[in-house]
């Protein structure tokens, strides 16, 4: 397993994994799917993506990387994780979440910020924890998730 810069040709099969967790609905706030165009133009706006890949060229999950606000904020980014249903379990958000901290630096952020973590998405949270993220607070019924329930979400940050 590598954790590679996003490739043109990797769209589709970034499409099929960023999809399953916006129609989950239980920790994206798009709720509109990505098809070949828009995906295409979605990871081609960020600063970085970057992809978990098997030898075999299937990817099984990605990250997205962009600054969390402009200007003299600019400074922060922020990202988001999805990896595919089958490969849950498997640690790959680790080696996503580390290679992003990695190219966040490079980029030339010097924090990363979340600002929407539901407070239910326990396997999240625990990795965040795990690699130093400091819990900053919560946002009482911030998320809508797709049953119509609102959740709390938890904002975290990580200085690079």
């Amino acid at each position: 397993m590598t954790v590679r810069s996003y490739r043109e040709q990797d769209v589709a099969q970034m499409c099929r994994i960023w999809n399953e967790v916006v129609e989950e609905g239980a920790a994206f706030p798009q709720t509109e799917s990505l098809d070949g165009e828009t995906g295409s133009r979605f990871f081609a706006e960020q600063t970085f993506c970057g992809v978990a890949e098997e030898e075999d060229g299937r990817i099984l999950g990605l990250y997205i990387l962009h600054p969390n606000n402009v200007g003299r904020c600019g400074h922060i980014s922020n990202a988001s994780f999805a990896v595919g249903r089958e490969a849950r379990g498997k640690h790959i958000g680790e080696l996503l979440v580390r290679d992003c901290l990695t190219q966040a630096k490079a980029h030339g952020f010097r924090l990363i910020q979340f600002n929407a973590v539901v407070k239910t998405n326990a396997p999240a949270r625990h990795l965040y924890q795990k690699l130093g993220f400091v819990e900053l607070g919560s946002i009482p019924g911030g998320f809508l998730k797709k049953d119509g329930v609102y959740e709390d979400i938890v904002l975290y940050y990580h200085t690079l």
